[in-house]
């Protein structure tokens, strides 16, 4: 495989930045599309695919959105033009036989079926890494993003999951980006302090 160019890892990682503001512009359904299916193709458990994502634009929808966050981060959804809740099936064990197409698959189903602290351990961490496919996926094709977690996600599960087997994960604003309201980037951990090599 072979490495990508110095520009595309600035767009990807080391100019990339997490936005607050926004410039009005639409963001269109094609686009959404586009992202998922860049990020469908990255590596989960077993193949499972926990992550389920609703796009959220405007309307009595975005409403129902803004009623489950904490206060600071109402105005920063209000502006976004789109935003994504990435949840997870706490039964995204019904697809294993589809997604993973090997004669013992029903086995995997079951073990996940019968063990709830193992399927929604599995659910969630696995989400999550779909969740930074979601980003990189986004920012690959030229969007800007504002990934959340401060909010409520009872209330949240109550206003766009009830009667399913969805639950929400986090959120994340899709757009383009203001760079003019960006703050000064917060510094990083260095190798030092966050790996070793043993």
């Amino acid at each position: 495989m072979k490495m990508i160019s110095n520009e595309d890892l600035k767009m990807l990682f080391t100019e990339a930045r997490t936005h607050r503001e926004w410039l009005p512009q639409e963001v269109s359904d094609q686009t959404l599309r586009d992202i998922y299916d860049l990020m469908k193709w990255g590596p989960t458990s077993a193949n499972t695919n926990p992550a389920r994502i609703v796009f959220v634009k405007n309307g009595p929808e975005k409403e129902k959105l803004i009623s489950s966050l904490m206060p600071q981060n109402v105005d920063k959804v209000k502006a976004a033009p789109v935003t994504a809740i990435i949840a997870f099936d706490e039964k995204f064990y019904d697809f294993i036989p589809q997604l993973l197409p090997i004669p013992n698959a029903a086995t995997y189903r079951d073990m996940f079926a019968g063990n709830k602290p193992l399927s929604e351990e599995t659910a969630l961490r696995n989400s999550s890494i779909q969740g930074g496919y979601f980003i990189l996926a986004a920012r690959a094709l030229g969007l800007d993003c504002g990934p959340l977690s401060g909010f409520d996600n009872q209330k949240m599960d109550e206003a766009f999951f009830s009667g399913t087997s969805w639950k929400s994960n986090f959120i994340c604003n899709l757009g383009y980006g203001d760079l003019s309201k960006l703050h000064p980037r917060g510094p990083r951990l260095s190798f030092e302090e966050a790996c070793r090599i043993v």
